[in-house]
């Protein structure tokens, strides 16, 4: 839910809802910090953001912030059971490197795409398939990569269509790891509000200007 649709439900300032929303996906944001993937990792580069009015396009747009998504599966790939959202400075071998490092566990096996830096997995020491496809409709087809595929666009889709708009580069920490968060208890929900509710009474005090 949007800070603007939350003043409205809880008849409060829009910027009380705002401190409310990015204080609980801070939360959220620590929860999420620590996790590690191991076993059958299906992982994806995207984007956030559209090309301002006569700025640069594609993957060098001011406004575009990349991210990795990674999601572990089964041992059928029949079921993703933990998601990691991620975003990275650029798609470049340091970043990829780092990222593995933080977030693939020793024994994680990596199903990737043909993005070059990706290939960064095997000097960490992790096994790591590269898998072909033509993009577009038959990238989700593909069985060793269906999960993260179907989840990145629902992911797309969900922040494009609750959101419209933010700041990319100074808040998608926030909202990729509420994204993130929902997923990973997409299954548990009973507990969901309970475990929120504890992470953020033990979430450090994060005052507004160090929200903003």
């Amino acid at each position: 839910m949007a800070a603007l649709e939350m003043k409205r439900h809880l008849g409060m300032s829009y910027r009380t809802a705002w401190r409310l929303k990015h204080k609980a996906m801070e939360a959220m944001m620590h929860r999420e910090e620590p996790c590690q993937l191991n076993g059958f990792v299906q992982i994806d580069d995207a984007c956030l953001g559209a090309e301002h009015d006569g700025g640069r396009s594609g993957r060098g747009s001011e406004n575009k912030q990349a991210f990795v998504i990674a999601i572990k599966t089964d041992a059928n790939l029949d079921h993703p059971t933990l998601a990691l959202i991620e975003p990275v400075c650029t798609f470049d071998n340091s970043a990829i490197t780092g990222w593995a490092q933080r977030r693939l566990a020793p024994e994680a096996e990596a199903f990737s795409d043909g993005l070059g830096a990706f290939r960064r997995f095997e000097t960490t020491g992790h096994a790591h398939t590269v898998l072909k496809s033509e993009g577009g409709r038959t990238a989700p087809e593909i069985d060793d990569t269906c999960w993260v595929n179907v989840l990145l666009s629902n992911l797309k889709c969900s922040i494009e269509g609750t959101y419209h708009a933010f700041k990319h580069h100074k808040y998608v920490c926030r909202y990729l790891a509420e994204a993130a968060c929902r997923l990973n208890r997409l299954f548990r929900l009973p507990e969901f509000v309970p475990r929120r509710l504890r992470a953020m009474v033990l979430c450090m005090p994060t005052p507004e200007p160090l929200l903003r």
